[in-house]
This record gives C-alpha cells, sequence and structure tokens, in this order.
C-alpha cells in the first residue's frame, strides 16, 4: 500500500516525502475530529465503575 503510494505521488524523493507527510498528518485529523468522537460512544471502554470498599 504505501509502495503504491509512493509510486503515485509525483516529483523527486524530497517532494514525495514532503506529500508523504502531508498526507499522514490529513489523516490523523480526520481520525481524531471525526472518525475516533463517532466511534466513542460505541466502545466499551468508558463503562468503568469503582466500587468504595
Amino acid at each position: 500500500m504505501y509502495g503504491w503510494i509512493w509510486r503515485h505521488l509525483p516529483g523527486n524523493a524530497w517532494v514525495r516525502a514532503f506529500l508523504s507527510l502531508v498526507l499522514i498528518l490529513a489523516v490523523v485529523y480526520v481520525l481524531f475530529q471525526y472518525v475516533f468522537p463517532w466511534a466513542e460512544p460505541l466502545l466499551p471502554f468508558n463503562d468503568v465503575t469503582v466500587d468504595n470498599q
């Protein structure tokens, strides 16, 4: 997958590296802004109870 993306990016190695960094940052942004908040209520990790003993 990464090789396919690398081969299809334009420019020399420096331009490709910069574009790869921009793509990674865009994916991380989309995950944190849209995907994780949408999926958070569906996950059971917030159903934690602690009893006082």
